[in-house]
């Protein structure tokens, strides 16, 4: 029965990155005024890139220069996004939260209300300063049950075997994450050309003559 809720894990994994992104992340876009869906367009190539690495690391390089040519601050993509990459960690969070259930309910371990905050106030510790290379969220989440006390360790094995298809969930959402966050702060903080933004993310505003 384990192993069959296993593809559901994943699915519902997908599912809850996804939702995350388009209404969390959305959200956050729009209400700094600009376009979640033309900003991902922009940085597609990236995306791709750590989908097919399962690193968000992968990308980091590329995505100084292209947030910084999108009309970010030079300074402000320089701090905030490599500090995102330990800090803003979505997908790592929504992993850990996710699987310290699926073992609870596979184990049929009876988790309290109270035990439950008290695992999320560990994982909010034990988060930061994760590492982004593949497997890098695992390990983290590896040490948060074995802190615990409270989860049998042998659920980690059968996480692990569906691990390599969610990892490449975890590192798109902290991908896509740190990115917003960079041009929201970047907004917020007055360093941000909005005429330069458009013309990258509404490229057909501005057809180029021959």
């Amino acid at each position: 029965a384990v192993l069959l809720a296993l593809p559901l894990l994943v699915l519902s994994f997908y599912g809850v990155v996804a939702l995350f992104i388009a209404l969390v992340l959305g959200t956050v876009a729009k209400l700094a005024g600009f376009s979640l869906w033309r900003f991902l367009r922009y940085i597609k190539d990236e995306i791709f890139i750590v989908i097919g690495t399962a690193s968000s690391e992968s990308a980091l390089p590329r995505l100084l220069i292209k947030l910084e040519r999108l009309g970010c601050g030079k300074q402000t993509v320089g701090l905030v996004l490599p500090t995102g990459y330990a800090f803003n960690l979505d997908g790592t969070s929504i992993f850990m939260s996710m699987g310290v259930m699926f073992i609870a309910y596979a184990y049929g371990v009876p988790i309290t209300l109270e035990q439950q905050i008290g695992i999320l106030l560990l994982m909010l510790l034990t988060s930061k300063g994760a590492a982004t290379v593949s497997g890098g969220s695992f390990v983290v989440f590896a040490a948060t049950v074995t802190s615990t006390g409270i989860l049998p360790i042998e659920g980690l094995a059968v996480i692990f075997g569906v691990y390599r298809f969610m990892s490449m969930a975890i590192a798109t959402c902290n991908t896509i994450g740190n990115s917003v966050a960079t041009v929201v702060i970047a907004k917020w903080s007055g360093t941000f050309d909005a005429k330069v933004a458009e013309r990258h993310l509404y490229p057909e505003r501005f057809p180029t003559t021959a």
